[in-house]
């Protein structure tokens, strides 16, 4: 009887988990839906953000940026990285969060100097617990990315570019490529690299030139900014999607597990509740067959 009682226990247990698992996938299937319609929204923008960037290089295919390699092809500086480093607040989400920060940690190898820039509770614990010193931390929440706080960020970053503080900007995030599965990434964002931009395309005839004003210069600087905040937004949505993803996927491999402990442990229930009864069976038999003997 004890045994039946642990097993009945256990069972319970594992089908008030599967309960557990079972709404964290949906509700990573609703931010999931929510997350990519934002996303969706605001792609035209920025599509037409680098379309101007590509416009002024048609124009003059040399002219120079602080946020662009010369046009003479020579190199820049790279002895100190600014990293931006994309993670999760919290984990049952795969290896989502150990993906991102293996890549961080390949660019962390390849270069001395890497000033780290986190977002997400999960990458602040993880460099914390290991005394790796974080440059900026931002402390909002990884789970509502917004255009606001990409726009922080990126003003930030492009401020420490500026000033030198960091002469190349990478940023860490996953990809999210499609409803099965996703990959961790990184990419130079800063300094751009002028084939980024430089691209046939097809527009109307103009009759007019275009007028830049104050210069062409300026408004592409200007327009950098854009392009940065809305690169680093698409980051943090992509993240984000990856990231319920990844814990969808989490949660219906746990879901199928119970299944398959939840079979198992019928299974054994049902062969320890037959013991039983036979045991009890043979017991009334043996009892009966006692009382027959005595009575004779």
């Amino acid at each position: 009887m004890s045994d039946i009682k642990k097993i009945k226990n256990r069972i319970k247990g594992v089908k008030d988990t599967k309960k557990i698992t079972n709404a964290m996938y949906l509700i990573a299937s609703t931010k999931l839906s929510k997350a990519k319609s934002s996303l969706d929204a605001a792609r035209p923008f920025f599509g037409a953000v680098s379309a101007e960037i590509k416009r002024i290089f048609r124009i003059d295919s040399d002219i120079e940026s602080k946020y662009f390699y010369p046009a003479d092809g020579s190199s820049m500086p790279d002895s100190i990285i600014g990293c931006l480093v994309i993670t999760a607040d919290k984990g049952l989400a795969g290896a989502y969060n150990i993906n991102v920060i293996k890549e961080t940690q390949k660019i962390m190898e390849r270069h001395a100097v890497t000033k780290l820039f986190v977002v997400g509770e999960y990458g602040r614990n993880y460099f914390a617990q290991r005394n790796i010193p974080i440059e900026r931390s931002f402390l909002y929440t990884a789970q509502n990315p917004t255009i606001q706080r990409a726009e922080e960020i990126s003003a930030l970053l492009l401020d420490m570019y500026e000033k030198g503080q960091i002469q190349k900007l990478y940023v860490v995030y996953t990809d999210f490529q499609s409803a099965r599965g996703e990959r961790a990434t990184s990419f130079r964002l800063l300094p751009f690299h002028r084939a980024q931009f430089v691209t046939p395309t097809v527009e109307k005839e103009v009759t007019k030139p275009f007028e830049f004003y104050p210069s062409m210069t300026d408004v592409l600087d200007q327009i950098v900014y854009s392009y940065v905040s809305g690169f680093i937004y698409g980051a943090l949505v992509d993240s984000y999607c990856s990231e319920q993803n990844a814990r969808m996927l989490a949660m219906d491999s746990a879901n199928r597990n119970a299944e398959k402990i939840l079979d198992e442990l019928t299974v054994e229930f049902n062969r320890v509740r037959q013991g039983a009864i036979t045991n009890e069976i043979i017991e009334i038999s043996s009892g009966a067959k006692a009382l027959r003997h005595n009575k004779e």
